[in-house]
């Protein structure tokens, strides 16, 4: 163990490289426009980045206003204007266009092929804690693009970043202090063929909903949270079931309405910046504000197969959905300049709520073949985080000196997850046969609730200092920490009834059916599902020291070579919530340390320059993956349990690049890229009983992953005039595989130490990896005046989503060709200045695909049609 004075020594002796990136201004953290299709400006203004070691690109030998070029790692940039020319409404979206990057589910981003654990999300530098249960890495759809100034994508490691590095870390730099007071308003109207003007279900649940939030009709039913505060177990003595049952179901929460012209989508968007000079300093203060709302309904068929050729089977179900997303965001930045000295102080708050409601009708062939279930669901998702960050850039002669520190809290809650199933046994001996009733009892019905909670605090801070130890050479040390706390909760109770009750009483509504009169007449009783495992508390703490040097070692050759230790301290633990303790799934705990080495070696001769990387990185488990605990995934219809004998990947990353930059903004790259990783955790899937698949989590033996990437950015002027034609074309190949040896093995709890070719194939793709990726932009604008029009078209091969149970072949999903279309206009208003947006998305209405398939038969797991999307803003600033 190290002592702090030896922990200091060691940093003081070892090499040193500085941060790849730098901190300047721009006028794209005003919000303004200025700079849409002038080569010039665009040039001059560079991207606000703020990352981990501040400082400034030093690059010997060579200068360049171009941040991708004089980086000293592998760098994608996306400004504020590239983000606009997409048009996204997320960054999510706008980092689908990056090179070697696909965006899978909700905003989880994967770099080249790998899987999201394997990608880093930073914001200004910090880490961000994640609001979802199944994840540790913070989903990108939840930052609106309206407060984002920048997104740097780093594909290659440098040690001034934390150690879990697979892919590649994201890191987005908020909207800084404006360098002209600026006020700006916009707002939005959007369209989608699937859904707005058609059949979709809602429910009414309480009339602040489309706020984002609840106004306090979804707080835990008074006999419910008196059971909660009690310590007491379902079946104790005491616990009055009827009473809590009474007061589950209502008209506002069970009762799904029909809505034969679904509304629209909506936005609206201010952002307000001022600075004043105050003496020597300059103060500036942004400020950000957005609420949307969007609706979505989709038609989806999932099934299950029921036998090895996948030619029956168990279960087929054909599910409408309708969520309305509500995302409520807000920045407030400020910001001094004093001489070469710098503070910014950020704070923001993001909310995002889906309100769910789902019918589905299908068969269970497993079960009853002849028998219809109806499955009704109803359902509130609120995630929130919460950030403030402070960071400062200090400069005394040669010697710079950064601070960073940041609090941030996430948030999500589940209350009221309602379910019930309706049962038509079509029976001709049954007297209701053709009806649906539920019955309550497992068999020909049922109901259940669930209310979860989920708090993640993570506090982190760093200080780096920087100095040229030669005229050459400049030598940075640093030290980062950081420390997260998950708590998280899930309690699901099932409701049945007792064999008297009369099968009439089936037919009732869900409200009705669960009402207080027959829940105490007819003796309904109540079980948990999560009573072995109801919570569970998380920690990571991780103390890092790095030294980074960055050397001009000859005109035009440069090195970039660092070492990172990281101490990391992982454990997830069962929570008692029970007075009288039941019996829990084992605590883990994970304590490992690393030396992480990187370094980058680049030669640049004229316009051109090569670059060579290898470092070493790690990856650990996600906290929901280290807890025996079944979760169930409403959106992708999965249960999941994760695995207490998980351990750390650990990865060797190598990429060779060859860099073109043959005119301004212009520019051509071809890179190579390999990687190996030991115990890489993989999911796969087991059949628990009936048509039920179970999800688990494994530490395969091996993989390694290896690919090309290339990247063209060409402008063609239209001689005469101040038009030109835009290209920006990236293509990622990547070829991955699982290496399974015959007598290797895998470590599940419950089971012990099984044949890993029970569990993974040899010779399998990672899951998330697509063999190709291609993102082309062709664009059409003005150069002298905000005016572009751009056709966006995207293609991702298929990639696996789960490994198949035993015998079974892999699900995989069909991402398949989309193509957009936004148009962005300048308009003037007298004497102010408006924009109008146009987007049209997934022009041809691709659909999602996520199948299980042989040469003959073909299985969905999930099939919809998302729908083609139309959507106008317009914005003015004043």
């Amino acid at each position: 163990m190290l002592t702090p004075l030896r922990f200091a020594g060691l940093l003081l002796v070892t090499t040193a490289l500085t941060t790849s990136a730098a901190w300047a201004q721009d006028t794209a953290g005003t919000g303004q426009s200025d700079t849409a299709g002038s080569p010039d400006l665009a040039q001059d203004d560079q991207p606000d980045i703020s990352i981990p070691g501040g400082g400034e690109i030093i690059v010997t030998g060579r200068r360049s206003g171009n941040i991708e070029r004089s980086a000293p790692a592998v760098v994608s940039v996306l400004s504020a204007e590239s983000i606009a020319r997409t048009g996204e409404g997320d960054i999510a979206g706008a980092l689908a266009r990056v090179t070697g990057l696909s965006v899978v589910g909700n905003g989880y981003v994967y770099v080249r092929g790998l899987g999201d654990r394997y990608s880093l999300a930073l914001l200004n530098g910090s880490p961000l804690p994640s609001p979802e249960p199944l994840k540790r890495v913070v989903p990108l759809d939840l930052f609106p693009t309206n407060i984002v100034s920048s997104s740097m994508v780093q594909k290659s490691y440098s040690a001034n970043f934390p150690g879990e590095f697979g892919g590649g870390v994201i890191n987005l730099t908020t909207k800084a202090v404006p360098a002209e007071s600026f006020l700006s308003v916009s707002g939005g109207l959007a369209f989608n063929s699937e859904t707005t003007g058609r059949l979709g279900y809602t429910y009414y649940g309480s009339k602040s909903d489309w706020t984002g939030f609840d106004n306090g009709t979804r707080n835990a039913p008074p006999a419910l949270a008196a059971f909660f505060k009690s310590g007491n177990r379902i079946g104790d003595v005491g616990v009055n079931h009827a009473e809590i049952i009474g007061q589950i179901a209502n008209a506002n929460n069970a009762v799904l309405q029909r809505n034969h012209d679904m509304p629209p989508s909506g936005s609206v968007s201010m952002s307000a910046g001022t600075s004043v000079d105050v003496g020597g300093a300059t103060l500036g203060v942004i400020a950000t504000a957005g609420w949307s709302s969007k609706w979505r309904t989709r038609d989806i068929t999932q099934q299950n197969a029921a036998s090895q050729d996948l030619s029956e089977l168990a279960r087929d179900v054909r599910r409408v959905v309708t969520d309305n997303r509500v995302v409520v965001n807000g920045l407030l930045g400020f910001g001094a300049e004093f001489g070469e000295q710098k503070l910014r102080w950020t704070n923001l708050y993001v909310r995002d709520t889906v309100k769910q409601a789902r019918l589905g009708i299908g068969k269970n062939n497993e079960n009853r073949p002849d028998w219809d279930f109806l499955d009704q669901d109803t359902a509130w998702y609120e995630r929130q985080l919460i950030d403030t960050q402070v960071v400062g850039e200090f400069r005394f002669g040669d010697l710079s000196v950064d601070l960073r520190g940041s609090y941030a809290n996430s948030q999500r809650e589940a209350p009221y997850e309602l379910s019930y199933t309706y049962v038509r046994t079509n029976g001709a001996n049954d007297p209701l046969g053709n009806l649906f009733v539920n019955r309550l009892d497992g068999n020909q019905g049922s109901a259940s609730f669930a209310f979860s909670d989920l708090n993640e605090d993570l506090l982190s801070g760093g200080i780096d200092l920087s100095y040229p130890i030669l005229p050459t050479v400049r030598a940075t040390i640093g030290y980062a920490y950081t420390k997260t706390i998950r708590t998280s909760e899930r309690r699901e109770f099932i409701v049945r009834s007792q064999p008297d009750m009369p099968i009439e009483i089936g037919l009732l509504r869900p409200d009705y059916l669960l009402g207080q009169a027959p829940a105490e007449y007819f003796r309904y009783r109540l079980l948990e599902n999560t009573e072995s495992d109801p919570a569970f508390r998380a920690r990571l703490k991780t103390h890092a020291g790095y030294a980074q040097l960055q050397a001009g070692l000859a005109d035009g050759l440069d090195l970039n070579a660092g070492v990172r230790y990281e101490r990391g301290y992982q454990s997830v633990r069962p929570v008692q919530v029970f007075t009288v303790p039941v019996n829990s799934s084992p605590s883990n705990a994970l304590k490992n340390d690393y030396w992480l080495p990187t370094a980058t070696l680049t030669y640049s001769f004229g316009d051109m320059q090569v670059r060579a990387n290898a470092s070493k990185t790690i990856a650990r488990p996600q906290f929901r993956e280290l807890i025996f605990q079944q979760y169930y995934d409403p959106d992708s219809n999965v249960i999941y349990q994760g695995n207490p004998l998980l351990q750390d990947s650990e990865l060797f990353n190598a990429e060779v690049r060859y860099e073109w930059y043959f005119a301004r903004e212009q520019r051509f790259s071809l890179a190579g890229f390999y990687k190996k990783i030991d115990r890489p955790i993989e999911a796969y899937v087991s059949r628990v009983g009936g048509a039920v698949d179970l999800t688990g989590f494994a530490n395969a033996p091996e993989a390694s992953l290896y690919g090309a990437e290339m990247e063209l950015q060409k402008y063609f002027p239209i001689a005469d005039t101040d038009h030109r034609l835009v290209t920006v074309l990236n293509y990622t190949y990547t070829q991955s595989e699982l290496k399974v040896g015959e007598d290797e093995t895998v470590e599940i709890y419950g089971v012990g130490s099984q044949p890993a070719r029970n569990y993974f194939r040899d010779g399998a793709p990672l899951t998330g990896q697509s063999d190709h990726l291609v993102n082309l932009q062709l664009g059409f604008e003005d150069t002298s005046r905000l005016s572009q029009q751009t056709l966006l078209i995207n293609y991702a091969s298929k990639r696996v989503t789960r490994r198949g149970s035993t015998g079974l072949p892999d699900i995989v999903e069909k991402p398949d060709f989309t193509l957009d279309f936004v148009a962005r206009q300048g308009v003037s208003l007298g004497k102010l200045a408006g924009e109008l947006k146009v987007e049209v998305r997934n022009i041809t209405n691709t659909k999602y695909q996520e199948v299980q398939e042989n040469e003959t038969n073909r299985i969905y797991y999930n099939l919809y049609r998302p729908g083609t999307s139309f959507e106008a803003s317009f914005s003015v600033q004043f």
